[in-house]
């Protein structure tokens, strides 16, 4: 994939983590995507297109650890998008 598509798809990814229909998943996936997106490759690109397609509850539940992942689940994009919910939630937490 050449660099053109690559930031076509990028666009693409970004403008669908950001309009998701809930506004917690709004904010969640679209913060992520504009922290991540321009620093992933095309493989990774496709597991966060792949992430997408995951209902939100699902999602909330993997994040929140009231469900474990399933292993077909598991790639190194949900990790990193764990990590950016777990410190997001670290730098927002009363003190």
């Amino acid at each position: 994939m050449n660099d053109t598509n690559l930031e076509t798809k990028r666009k693409k990814l970004r403008f669908r983590a950001w309009h998701r229909g809930i506004r917690e998943a709004d904010l969640l996936l679209g913060g992520f995507a504009d922290q991540w997106l321009d620093r992933l490759d095309a493989g990774a690109l496709e597991r966060f297109e792949t992430l997408l397609e995951t209902p939100d509850p699902v999602l909330f539940d993997w994040i929140c650890g009231r469900v474990e992942v399933p292993g077909d689940a598991r790639s190194d994009v949900l990790d990193l998008l764990l990590e950016f919910h777990k410190s997001t939630t670290r730098r927002h937490a009363p003190q």
